[in-house]
């Protein structure tokens, strides 16, 4: 993601001068993240690290790449090491339980950056976007325009892992829109539901098999905007990827905001996205961090939300630059 962290970097500069970094004594913060897989993480991980290292503070870095019982371990090295702060990003809703019991233990603030605790049993900072509110606005448009068209519709959803909080809440939100009593006729039948678990290759085995069984899908949502290529994959040689206004189009929406999602509803093929802001949301994460450790707060307790919004085919020229994958896209074009 060549130019990523310049821009990072100069997004964040102004809102950042207010991180403070105690005197005497340099801030040793672990940062302790499940992979890099998605443009979202990759983005919040540079967001986050580059920004505290430009503050003076140290960021000790573990990936677990997937495996929660690894990223349980790296937590106790981290508290072994006697950091100030511990931030996660963890492998699900679960293990963030988990490791917030054994940081509130320890005495040592703890943060989760997007993907919340499965449960409030801990004390931490958690930030995290409103995403059944998020998904419900992006599949409301969805409805608004699959009206327009005056027909029926067989909907359908991609299920992200229900271990993960944010899965759940995003199934929801497509649920609150769908069953809205203003959509009661549009619907030939139930949504079908696909699940991914937020795996590329289980996620094309099974919406090959779903469409297999059920071709007249036409209404379609992705929990998130990194199975999009996977999802045209299965599409195109169908004849079923095709732009806004073609009789084969699949109404499609998707959630998280990506430059693959913004270029995508640029040229005409996905109808909406619902947009969770990366950065503010790393900012939200660091002030809150830094302000307890200032403070001495040892077990800080806090939600914080990222309201979130819809970018659409129908306000994509107002409201695009307010989307961190089109901010990556439309830098990435420039140069």
């Amino acid at each position: 993601m060549k130019g990523l962290a310049k821009f990072v970097l100069a997004a964040l500069f102004v809102c950042c001068l207010a991180l403070g970094v105690p005197a005497g004594e340099k801030l040793r913060i672990a940062f302790l993240f499940q992979d890099l897989e998605t443009e979202f993480w990759v983005a919040g991980h540079k967001a986050i690290t580059e920004t505290l290292r430009g503050q003076g503070i140290e960021v000790i870095e573990f990936n677990s790449n997937q495996d929660a019982n690894r990223q349980l371990e790296q937590l106790r090295s981290a508290i072994n090491q006697r950091v100030d702060g511990i931030m996660v990003i963890p492998h699900d809703g679960n293990v963030a339980v988990t490791m917030g019991k054994l940081a509130n233990r320890a005495n040592i603030p703890y943060g989760v950056f997007n993907r919340p605790p499965s449960s409030k049993d801990i004390e931490a900072i958690v930030v995290v976007a409103d995403n059944r509110t998020i998904a419900a606005a992006a599949v409301e448009y969805m409805c608004e325009e699959a009206l327009k068209m005056g027909r029926k519709f067989t909907p359908a959803i991609v299920v992200g892992d229900l271990a993960d909080p944010n899965a759940v809440e995003r199934r929801n939100g497509f649920y609150d829109a769908v069953n809205n009593p203003k959509y009661k006729d549009l619907w030939n039948d139930k949504p079908i539901e696909i699940m991914s678990k937020w795996d590329a290759n289980v996620l094309t085995q099974n919406f090959q098999s779903a469409m297999q069984a059920n071709p007249d899908i036409d209404f379609l949502f992705t929990s998130s905007d990194f199975l999009i290529p996977n999802i045209k994959a299965v599409l195109a040689p169908l004849g079923k990827w095709e732009k806004v206004g073609h009789p084969n189009h699949v109404v499609f929406g998707a959630l998280d905001g990506d430059k693959t999602a913004c270029g995508q509803i640029e040229e005409g093929y996905l109808d909406s996205t619902g947009v969770q802001d990366v950065f503010a949301e790393a900012e939200m994460l660091m002030d809150a961090m830094v302000a307890a450790i200032d403070k001495g707060e040892k077990n800080p307790n806090e939600w914080l939300f990222d309201p979130g919004f819809a970018l659409t085919c129908g306000n994509f020229k107002e409201r695009c630059e307010d989307m961190w994958g089109c901010k990556l896209l439309f830098e990435d074009r420039a140069k």
